[in-house]
């Protein structure tokens, strides 16, 4: 970190103008290596209007910047003949510098810049050097507000572990288990199976003995609703799910209404008009408002700092990676961690409060605030991989798509080419979605004519160094020369945006954010509700385990397995207790179908027929791109959810018994 150069000034009124100009003249101004580009300020002596209009330019003191002043005129000219068309011609009028470390820190002073060619501007000047204190917390600690989270967690987690395991005394509580529960994406078929994962746990008392909650994509979204009740884990899950029911069985038709549709642009044309950067998945985030809320949605993440203010319940994370554009996912993802308290990367250690993310910072300060976006727009980040899907989302919802997508179908890939997700049908029609007052189509047209991109947000890191020995730090994968990670001018600190999309391009499960030595996880429970592969994310964690020396259990798993996964597996490490236990449970319906309760088989017609249905079918209800379920398939995937849980009870109390042991 260097101090931090604001270099104030103005253009100010010459008392003499050495010839009348003609055409249109303006001044541009621009200081290379500075946070802002150039400003463009109209000139003309003789109108009182374009003097005074001042700027402001953030740069590194130790660049030794130069203020650069161009004064260009351009003329237009009526061209000869019949040809009706008028050219403009640009000439630069003069050119001059100022160099910004030979102005007296906190002094205002006049300068007249000479240009050449007897031209001169007059200007007021003024540089102020930062404190050195930042506006963004700079190291790998947790910050202080988790760690006091944690002390009063440890209380509550001690107790729920005395009265569950029937232990004779509490533990103390530099011996209670830091046990971490992680939801995968998947959609509202992961929203709708983590309730049921959770009210399981509650039901054993083990929510109590949790210390963080986490999720991607469509788990982010079951936390995010239940973290808007500070007091959730406190009540009964099941007026929660009653809830969640009303909302995921409802018509999603809304969400495209012309009214809602006028709706969205206009938020989105408000964000833009006030200086942030807009993207496609800001339009996702509003529609994902309407199928979780059906209503706007006024809640920010940190007003879910009351959820956690007396730790009440567990330590919310939701996850998101940072890619780059025309960059596999598969190649560069940084995780990046939001909670009620801040928003950030423990891979170089940088956060920013959460009220503050999506301000723009520079070298560490605050130099432009903008509001802390609603909770819809990271709903929307978070659970963006269905942004590119967008066209046949649409088209299941209301049978029909969204003509405005078309000419975006090769932009709306959100990371590569390569993504896990195949949700189009080749063989579907294609068909056009027509609204009365056809413009508003057009309107959204061209407004993301220049903006379909992955969530882009203004980069807090910007204009921060990496240490030089910073390859020998184990969070970068720099020993694989062609990583990114190799080349410290490629990574993201001197980048000017973030791109951060759905974790699940990289992960989907955000194993990586629980891992972290500073948060010493002892026991992580993985829901996995994705669509296949039950194991990847598991194999994939290990791969990212071993890449950067983590401390994680061997994946080791049989063909039968594979085939035909059952509801709970334990891995632990004997040799390593540093390693967590893990404890994975895939998306199965297994002996749920001969089992309404653990030892209480079904008997009735209607009990064997709620528990015969297969989980992933080519005609599943729960398949990826459905937002609706009816009541029945939604009260089932709940059920099976929670059974897995509560028939893994013997599994979770030795996994417990052992994190206390160890």
């Amino acid at each position: 970190v260097h101090p931090c150069l604001a270099l104030q000034g103005t253009v100010n009124k010459e008392e003499k103008t050495k010839e009348k100009q003609q055409g249109n003249c303006e001044v541009k101004l621009s200081v290379p290596g500075a946070y802002q580009k150039q400003l463009c300020i109209p000139w003309r002596p003789d109108n009182e209007k374009d003097y005074g209009t001042s700027f402001v330019f953030h740069v590194d003191k130790e660049m030794c910047p130069e203020l650069q002043v161009e004064l260009e005129q351009t003329i237009s000219v009526l061209q000869d003949g019949m040809n009706p068309d008028i050219e403009k011609h640009t000439t630069v009028l003069g050119l001059g510098t100022v160099p910004v470390n030979s102005l007296p820190i906190g002094q205002k002073v006049d300068r007249i810049v000479s240009l050449g060619e007897g031209q001169s501007l007059d200007m007021s000047l003024k540089t102020e050097e930062s404190t050195w204190d930042l506006d963004i917390r700079l190291g790998f600690d947790l910050c202080k507000e988790e760690r006091e989270f944690l002390d009063k967690r440890k209380k509550i987690v001690s107790e729920a572990l005395r009265k569950t395991l029937h232990l004779k005394e509490s533990p103390p509580k530099d011996e209670v288990p830091v046990v971490a529960v992680l939801g995968s994406g998947g959609g509202m078929r992961a929203l709708t199976s983590f309730y049921g994962s959770l009210a399981g746990l509650q039901q054993l008392g083990l929510l109590d003995a949790a210390m963080y909650l986490s999720g991607i994509s469509g788990s982010t979204w079951c936390l995010s609703t239940l973290y808007q009740d500070p007091d959730w884990s406190r009540k009964d899950l099941q007026d929660a799910i009653r809830r969640a029911q009303g909302t995921v069985s409802s018509s999603k038709a809304g969400a495209f209404s012309p009214e809602r549709l006028k709706y969205y642009f206009q938020e989105l044309n408000a964000m833009e008009t006030s200086g942030q950067k807009v993207s496609f998945t800001d339009l996702w985030g509003l529609i994902v408002e309407y199928f979780l809320q059906q209503k706007e949605d006024p809640s920010k993440l940190s007003d879910q700092q009351e959820a956690v203010k007396w730790a009440q319940n567990p330590y919310p994370i939701y996850a998101a990676v940072n890619v780059r554009p025309n960059v596999s996912s598969g190649d560069f993802a940084e995780w990046c961690e939001f909670t009620p308290y801040e928003v950030g990367f423990r891979k170089y250690g940088a956060f920013v409060r959460t009220e503050d993310f999506d301000s723009e910072f520079f070298m560490g300060r605050l130099v432009q605030k903008h509001p802390e976006p609603r909770i819809c727009f990271l709903q929307g980040m978070w659970g963006s991989a269905f942004a590119a899907s967008l066209d046949d989302i649409c088209m299941k919802v209301i049978g029909i798509g969204l003509g405005f997508l078309d000419p975006f179908k090769d932009v709306i890939k959100v990371v590569d080419d390569c993504r896990k997700f195949h949700f189009r049908d080749p063989t579907r029609l294609k068909t056009r979605l027509v609204i009365p007052g056809g413009p508003l189509l057009q309107i959204f047209q061209d407004f993301f004519k220049s903006r379909v991109t992955c969530g882009e947000t203004f980069n807090f890191m910007q204009g921060l160094y990496l240490h030089k020995d910073y390859v020998n730090i184990k969070k970068f994968v720099a020993w694989r020369g062609t990583h990114l990670d190799a080349f410290p001018n490629q990574l993201t600190p001197m980048e000017e945006s973030l791109y951060l999309v759905d974790g699940g391009f990289s992960i989907n499960s955000p194993f990586p954010l629980v891992l972290q030595p500073e948060r010493d996880v002892d026991v992580i429970l993985s829901f996995n509700f994705s669509w296949e592969a039950p194991f990847e994310v598991l194999e994939l964690t290990q791969k990212y385990c071993e890449e950067r020396e983590i401390p994680f259990p061997k994946i080791k798993l049989s063909e039968e397995d594979e085939k035909k996964p059952k509801e709970c597996y334990m891995f632990v490490d004997d040799d390593n207790p540093r390693a967590p236990i893990v404890l994975h449970f895939p998306l199965v319906n297994d002996t749920f179908q001969k089992y309404k309760a653990p030892g209480v088989k079904r008997e009735s017609e209607e009990e064997i027929s709620f528990g015969d249905f297969v989980i992933e079918s080519k005609d599943s209800p729960y398949r990826t791109l459905n937002f609706t379920f009816e009541p029945y398939d939604f009260s089932r995937l709940v059920e099976v959810n929670r059974y897995n849980v509560l028939n893994s009870k013997d599994t979770l109390f030795k996994t417990l018994n052992l994190a206390l042991q160890r």
